[in-house]
């Protein structure tokens, strides 16, 4: 394990800017330096890096992280491997934590990503030592190139082989993390039995989940690991982490419906494939590929389970359209899934097929209108109908406009009518005006009070003992400046980012520390912080106001209804100048 002291270190030390200029060319802009984003096409820069606070974001496709998180995104490398890369270009040398002999270890619970990256290990392991999962990956035409670079691995049969990566088998890791399943009873049990074992990584090369297929056969054929606080299927995609750099050059992706497919597609030099982790594609999926790519290609078999899960794909995507990007449908031989087919007929047939795919608008009219007989007023009243549910969610105007057009053409009603009888907005060109800014939304006092921090650490010795709020901004805040006062010496914006990535409060730090990219040394940032914690807590008095003069009102006698306490509390507010008081028995709100 590296110790999180080298890691800061090693921040504080590199400029983000030499290392993304290795890959991205920047050109400084202001306090920060720009870019065309690495991570999604664009024509115009959005990808902005910070030279004073060692972060980067973009503000088209959400991409963020630190010097570390840059390195993993853009290579693909594992936290380890880019930690030592960055370390060998500082001159330093990756330290290890090892454990004293003799010494009374007083051990915190381990990280969950740990204990996964240890059960990966351990599966790898296995897998060497057994011929018969060897010759069934061999017999699937998979390489050992292919096997390490997904990391697939075998789980071989027994109820507890776990208890050799971990020292206690009860600990709640192994649950928390799906591994193993405790009974009624609590008896535990390994999750995973006898069989290939393939790691869900996320876009971090951090392993979050399992999928582990049978070898011969038994059910369930695919066995994935439950939904856990790190690994949640429905946002997920497998082969995502080690596709990154193919998407981009080929400047497409392909989904696929299993891991095979994905690993099969790979092994044949089709490295810009993904799968769903045995769910239906979900918007979220959609949206996360769009935002990687401008084309995305669903391929699922030919048969009935098939054409099922390709219309639920095309439900989901069409919220996520936007105009300018390509989502197409394949559909393979009902005799075929991927796998089978590019074994059988190579990458070429395969890639022939590919372009040949079915656009989302040819595919959504020919459904909707291979299900009725158009030439009947009652097929056409049904074709309006079952596409109304489907029009009426596309946001995108271009593509709205198209297909409503398309659907009014077959229905054998104008455009306007189609939209008169939605209930919709006609879509249409919009007057000419002068492109006016959009005005920022005023951010929240809390938000303010995080940016605060963000910008000036040091800030966090004023936060007050007895603060408190509710929210999500309010307890990333508290976590912040708890962690910033057991920090020595200076802190910096990197370190913060990098000690706060996998928690729940990454993604809120990274949007506001997107927000002070542009704040300058000018504002006034502790004056700032004061201020709005001297609003909070006006805030809260008032509040405190309203509650105890509702309660004297509801009583009916005055302050003689308020106890001790609150009758103390009242009296202080009342030497705030916002209060007045009220007169003894009358109305507390006059």
């Amino acid at each position: 394990m590296i110790p999180k002291s080298f890691i800061q270190d090693l921040l504080n030390r590199i400029d983000i800017v030499d290392v993304i200029e290795r890959y991205v060319p920047l050109k400084k802009t202001g306090a920060n330096f720009v870019a065309c984003c690495p991570f999604h096409n664009e024509k115009s820069p959005s990808f902005t890096v910070s030279q004073s606070k060692q972060f980067y974001h973009c503000f088209g496709c959400g991409a963020h992280g630190t010097a570390i998180g840059f390195l993993m995104e853009h290579t693909g490398l594992g936290f380890i491997d880019a930690v030592e890369e960055l370390a060998r270009a500082a001159g330093m040398t990756v330290p290890r934590e090892t454990s004293v002999p003799g010494q009374v270890q007083h051990k915190a619970a381990p990280d969950l990503y740990e204990v996964m990256q240890s059960a990966t290990r351990y599966y790898r392991d296995q897998l060497k030592q057994s011929p018969r999962a060897i010759d069934y990956l061999k017999q699937r035409g998979l390489s050992g190139d292919i096997a390490a670079r997904f990391g697939i691995g075998y789980a071989p049969d027994g109820w507890q082989n776990l208890q050799s990566i971990v020292s206690d088998y009860q600990h709640s890791s192994l649950l928390e993390t799906g591994l193993v399943i405790e009974n009624d009873e609590g008896k535990r049990y390994d999750r995973f039995r006898d069989r290939i074992m393939f790691p869900i990584v996320n876009t971090r090369g951090q392993v979050i989940g399992f999928g582990g297929r049978v070898l011969d056969t038994g059910e369930p054929k695919y066995l994935n690991s439950p939904e856990t606080t790190l690994f949640e299927k429905g946002h997920e995609l497998y082969g995502l982490f080690q596709a990154q750099k193919a998407i981009r050059a080929s400047r497409q992706v392909l989904v696929v419906e299993g891991y095979m497919d994905v690993v099969a597609l790979a092994q044949h030099g089709i490295e810009y494939a993904v799968a769903t982790l045995g769910t239906a594609t979900t918007p979220y999926h959609v949206q996360k590929l769009l935002r990687l790519t401008d084309k995305v290609v669903f391929c699922f078999d030919g048969d009935a389970a098939g054409q099922r899960a390709a219309w639920r794909a095309l439900e989901n995507a069409l919220p996520q359209l936007v105009d300018g990007k390509h989502i197409g449908f394949l559909f393979l031989p009902p005799e075929h899934d991927p796998d089978s087919f590019v074994r059988e007929h190579g990458s070429a047939a395969f890639e022939k097929l590919l372009q040949d795919a079915l656009p989302l608008s040819a595919y959504l009219l020919r459904e909707l209108s291979g299900q009725v007989d158009l030439r009947t007023q009652e097929g056409r009243t049904v074709l309006l109908q079952r596409a109304k549910p489907l029009l009426t969610v596309i946001s995108a105007p271009a593509t709205a406009l198209l297909l409503r057009k398309e659907v009014a053409a077959l229905a054998g009603v104008t455009q306007a009518e189609l939209e008169a009888l939605y209930a919709i907005k006609p879509v249409g060109l919009p007057a000419r005006r002068a492109p006016q800014k959009a005005a920022r939304p005023v951010a929240s006092n809390l938000r303010v009070l995080l940016r605060c921090l963000l910008f000036q650490p040091d800030l966090a010795r004023e936060l007050p003992l007895d603060w408190e709020a509710d929210g999500t901004e309010a307890a990333a805040i508290a976590a912040l400046a708890e962690w910033l006062l057991t920090q020595q010496g200076a802190v910096s914006t990197a370190a913060m980012i990098q000690h706060f990535q996998g928690s729940l409060y990454e993604l809120l730090l990274a949007a506001e520390q997107a927000e002070i990219m542009q704040w300058s040394g000018e504002f006034d940032v502790a004056a700032e912080f004061q201020g709005v914690l001297a609003s909070l807590r006006e805030g809260k008095h008032r509040q405190q106001l309203q509650e105890l003069n509702a309660k004297v009102k509801d009583l009916g006698v005055g302050l003689k209804g308020l106890n001790e306490q609150e009758l103390a509390l009242y009296v202080e507010l009342g030497k705030r100048r916002f209060i007045r008081h009220p007169r003894e028995g009358g109305d507390p709100a006059a």
